[in-house]
């Protein structure tokens, strides 16, 4: 597994907490410090399955400077066999020469950032690309040839009402995309959205609104032939996110670029979140030794979030008889289902998962 991180945006949107940066000039001299990490960190004999381009965001890249980084990346890795091979865009870069190009290069799954389909929520959200536009870059993508396409949405956003949001899903099931992640609306720290709010000029949400509008996203998916395979995530069958996926399943995977994530199985590193330093240093970064409290927390955490659960012969046999005894309550609720071979949460647990998980941590 690659992970290849683009930290910069056209603009921030308001709820955005991630690192990224909301210029276009270094571009260049980030390319060359992204191709000089992935030459230095390359194994050459080493086979890779998935390979995932993220952001910010990939698409403000030129098909040029795409193309020089996945020269490097099939340098350095054997990528010969690479099953999914997805970058993230949004709707206003993918114009027909674009996801052509895209096309020609290797990738072969798209995940498009709209967010909403309604205007006013875009505007609000400080999205660059309209709800047109959001229409004609699906449409433009799946005439380029791409038939495994997930959009993100976000839900619980001030002022969407619940009709507003099921006519979201509705465009989707109309669009015959075949991956969806839906987030519900957090509001974080140092973002605009957080500004705003404590200035009065937005009003989230209430719990109980997004508990409905996660309730109407289940009941969508039960008539509209997706399947939810993780808290966030609902595909048509057989159209899982491979790369993700592993993510929670603890596969290791190497990250590339500013603010960047490794793992090997027991070491995570991360890359410094800062781009100058990315570009004029020698790839600065942290790391950690995971204890065995630690992979055992983290591997609650993952599992819960998925349709799969905790699954018991994967559970280390020191924590396993309190895992047992603390989760009965959980089962008790409902929000848990137990089998002979996992704890697997319901429709309803996953909507708690963070919560359950952080109960369940030694």
């Amino acid at each position: 597994m690659l992970y290849v991180h683009i930290p910069f945006c056209h603009r921030k949107c308001t709820y955005c907490a991630f690192y990224s940066k909301a210029t276009r000039g270094s571009l260049d001299s980030f390319v060359e410090a992204l191709c000089r990490e992935i030459e230095a960190r390359g194994e050459p004999l080493r086979r890779v399955r998935t390979v995932y381009f993220g952001g910010g965001t990939p698409s403000l890249l030129s098909p040029a400077q795409l193309q020089k980084i996945w020269d490097c990346i099939g340098s350095r890795f054997d990528i010969s066999e690479a099953e999914e091979c997805t970058i993230e865009a949004n709707p206003e870069n993918l114009t027909p020469d674009y996801l052509s190009a895209l096309r020609a290069m290797g990738f072969n799954r798209l995940s498009i950032g709209i967010q909403s389909f309604r205007d006013a929520d875009l505007r609000r959200l400080n999205r660059v690309h309209s709800s047109v536009q959001a229409v004609e870059a699906i449409k433009a993508a799946q005439k380029a040839g791409f038939d495994n396409i997930s959009v993100d949405l976000i839900y619980g956003l001030p002022e969407q009402s619940q009709e507003d949001w099921e006519e979201n899903l509705r465009r989707v099931e109309q669009l015959g995309v075949q991956h969806l992640s839906c987030y519900a609306l957090t509001v974080e720290e140092n973002t605009m959205l957080f500004r705003q709010l404590e200035q009065g000029r937005l009003v989230v949400a209430t719990e109980e609104m997004v508990e409905a509008q996660y309730n109407a996203l289940a009941r969508w998916c039960e008539h509209s032939g997706f399947e939810q395979y993780e808290v966030s995530n609902f595909c048509k069958p057989g159209f899982h996110a491979r790369h993700n996926s592993r993510y929670w399943d603890r596969t290791p995977y190497l990250g590339f670029g500013p603010a960047a994530h490794s793992f090997d199985g027991s070491c995570r590193r991360w890359n410094v979140s800062d781009i100058e330093r990315y570009i004029n240093e020698n790839v600065p970064f942290e790391k950690e030794v995971l204890s065995a409290e630690d992979a055992y927390n983290e591997y609650v955490m993952t599992s819960l979030r998925t349709s799969r659960g905790i699954e018991k012969r994967l559970v280390d046999p020191r924590f396993f008889p309190q895992l047992e005894k603390q989760i009965k309550k959980y089962i008790s609720a409902g929000l848990i289902a137990e089998t002979a071979e996992a704890f697997r949460p319901t429709t309803e647990g996953l909507l708690h998962a963070d919560g359950m998980a952080a109960d369940l941590f030694v």
